[in-house]
């Protein structure tokens, strides 16, 4: 018997990301008012496999440019491949920049042995429980990748601190709202959370910009 078809929509290009985006402002009116003179939205998809979640966990706790140092060096020692990771040891990946503790994760997702190929076809809460339980992944890592890397248009990132500040402003609220009342505010905005995320990234980076005019 052959895979089941995938039922969730799955964010393929600026036109979905349009759809989604006009839906949630005719359904969602501080989100039409966000969206007011605003740019149209990034379509923010990336190839999917080990490399953008061993990427994802470089990138954790230090700043763009180390991160981007430490990758460079990863990708010149062709260490951005499991088999190759795998072989490495926690000392080869200390010396490429990781620390003891990242090197740990770095191994401990190439031997997950992870079907990243049958991820595109799996729901997107079983993507998510699939990837947290390996060390170093955590919620808002498997939230983006399924996001972005699987283009899935009904997934939230509530943990964001840049979402929970944007909806703070966007809808007026006394404070940036706790990770699990974020999480049961964005199931209004279903079957788009995905694009509600990247309105809300949009509004945040604007608000910033504007910020730093003043």
């Amino acid at each position: 018997m052959g895979a089941r078809p995938l039922k969730e929509r799955v964010i393929l290009s600026d036109a979905c990301v349009a759809e989604g985006a006009a839906w949630l402002c005719q359904t969602v009116p501080p989100f039409a008012r966000a969206m007011a003179g605003m740019p149209p939205l990034p379509l923010r998809l990336k190839p999917d496999g080990f490399a953008p979640l061993l990427s994802a966990i470089v990138s954790q706790q230090v700043s763009v440019a180390s991160a981007n140092a430490i990758w460079a060096r990863l990708t010149d020692a062709g260490m951005t491949d499991p088999t190759a990771v795998c072989r490495a040891s926690e000392s080869d990946l200390r010396g490429l920049g990781l620390s003891r503790q990242k090197a740990r994760y770095a191994r401990a997702l190439a031997a997950a042995d992870i079907d990243y190929a049958a991820l595109r076809e799996r729901p997107a809460a079983d993507v998510i429980r699939e990837l947290t339980a390996v060390a170093g992944i955590g919620t808002w890592t498997a939230e983006i990748y399924t996001m972005f890397a699987l283009g899935r248009a009904d997934v939230f990132a509530p943990g964001d601190l840049a979402l929970q500040e944007a909806a703070r402003l966007i809808f007026d609220l006394p404070g940036r709202p706790g990770e699990k009342d974020f999480r049961a505010m964005s199931e209004a905005w279903s079957p788009w959370r995905s694009v509600a995320a990247r309105i809300l990234w949009a509004y945040y980076k604007q608000h910033k910009q504007r910020e730093g005019i003043r």
